[in-house]
């Protein structure tokens, strides 16, 4: 994203409040693109990935709740069919019937 149209912030960083770790660390290459953290209780297992430009937004997000639940059916699946694999694997989909 860097590459394609370089970061513009309202704010210098030094000038925004809150921990240094959630205040748009920039990621990647030249400029990078800033990445923010938000870390409250009730977020725990939380990911949203917000891209936009002006006038548009697109936002993938995934809520998985408090426990680990959501996981357990893949991981299950994973240890099922590991033996039947022979070299690298890339996601569970590949895994799917």
């Amino acid at each position: 994203l860097a590459d394609v149209r370089k970061a513009s912030t309202a704010w210098p960083l030094s000038e925004v409040s809150g921990v240094p770790g959630t205040r748009g660390a920039a990621v990647g290459t030249g400029e990078g693109v800033q990445v923010h953290a938000l870390r409250l209780p009730s977020y725990i297992l939380s990911c949203e990935a917000l891209f936009g430009l002006p006038d548009e937004r697109l936002t993938i997000r995934h809520d998985a709740g408090s426990s680990a639940a959501p996981y357990v059916a893949g991981t299950l699946l994973a240890i099922r069919r590991v033996q039947e694999i022979t070299g690298l694997v890339r996601g569970l989909d590949a895994l799917m019937d």
